[in-house]
């Protein structure tokens, strides 16, 4: 399957977008609404740590995402009008990051809030089904590289 470089380019989306989609699940259910928990006396360095630690794994995974998402307009297999759809739903997931998720940890890095935890709760759908719909996705194109 990999003695090409675009199955390279496509293995790595593949691994890409399924590391972000369990990422995103992980956070939705369990991480952000735990924030509701932690003591007001702790939360700034856990928060703290949490955006440092939490952009280690993410940054390299969405960037992977989406610099391959891109070179896939390359790849003969994959039918234009998904590989649009696909893009767009990146889009959307790195709109949603910069101006609702972003903005939302820059609150709660100044002080606990539980409406700011609530909205980022909630926000945060938007990213997971995003990420859930390319799942979906990535998972018919594996079927055409098979």
């Amino acid at each position: 399957m990999f003695n090409d470089p675009m199955s390279w380019v496509f293995g790595l989306h593949v691994v890409s977008t399924f590391g972000m989609l369990g990422l995103i699940w992980l956070v939705l259910l369990v991480h952000y609404p735990l924030l509701a928990h932690i003591g007001e006396d702790n939360f700034l360095i856990y928060h703290s740590a949490h955006v440092k630690r939490i952009s280690l794994v993410v940054i390299p995974f969405m960037s992977v995402e989406l610099v391959t998402g891109i070179l896939l307009f390359y790849d003969p297999l994959l039918p234009l009008i998904e590989l649009g759809f696909s893009l767009a739903l990146l889009a959307i997931i790195w709109l949603s990051t910069f101006l609702l998720q972003v903005p939302q940890h820059s609150a709660l890095s100044k002080a606990p809030n539980p409406t700011n935890i609530s909205a980022l709760v909630q926000s945060n759908w938007v990213r997971t089904i995003g990420w859930s719909a390319r799942g979906v996705l990535v998972l018919i194109w594996i079927t055409h590289h098979v």
